[in-house]
């Protein structure tokens, strides 16, 4: 459970987030505020708890991101207006199928104004996978916890197979490479878990 004082302190930055999306001063009038592309990486025993997350995607259906666990888990926010989010969205869709068995992928949309446009975006993209529908984006308090925030739109983070956040590309992601490490080390870290469970035993 994030500490009040910070999650209060969460509320306020995610009110100037989302308050860029429609505006923000010194975003030379862009329709998103920017990241830098940065990866924040979180140690194992560094790691909140686990996120507790659900509602329902664009397309209707009940979504819970408990559900996930197991697994690696790739969570991307991001929303039709917003030209970064649009540019890595195939390459998204091809992370999500070259990682298949090995980390799943679902988004947050946190800005169209309903769930048939940004259902239809994703059809029109070819996205197979779900995203929660979060118009106010009040579902990015769920994954923000004493280390980071997902401040930015778009914004990438990844859980561990415990549903812990490992780590956070604020912005566009830079590259294909760039997100499949970070997942890559994410499953390494399960792989080896487990190896240490069984010599254990």
């Amino acid at each position: 459970m994030t500490p009040r004082p910070l999650r209060v302190l969460l509320v306020v930055l995610l009110a100037l987030v989302l308050a860029g999306c429609s505006g923000l001063q010194g975003t030379e009038g862009k329709d998103y505020v920017g990241g830098s592309g940065q990866v924040i990486e979180i140690a194992p025993d560094e790691r909140g708890a686990p996120v507790e997350s659900s509602g329902d995607t664009v397309d209707g259906e009940p979504i819970d991101v408990a559900s996930y666990r197991g697994q690696p888990l790739v969570v991307n926010v991001w929303w039709s207006g917003c030209g970064p989010c649009i540019k890595e969205m195939p390459m998204l869709v091809e992370v999500e199928r070259d990682l298949a068995g090995q980390a799943a992928v679902i988004g947050v949309n946190i800005r169209d104004p309903s769930p048939e446009q940004a259902a239809s975006f994703e059809r029109d993209l070819g996205v197979d996978y779900p995203s929660l529908y979060s118009p106010g984006g009040t579902a990015l308090l769920d994954f923000s916890d004493e280390n980071v925030a997902p401040r930015a739109i778009p914004s990438t983070m990844v859980l561990d197979r415990d549903g812990r956040l490992a780590a956070l590309i604020t912005g566009e992601i830079p590259t294909k490479q760039t997100l499949v490490s970070v997942v890559d080390q994410v499953v390494a870290e399960a792989a080896s878990a487990a190896g240490r469970g069984a010599s254990d035993g």
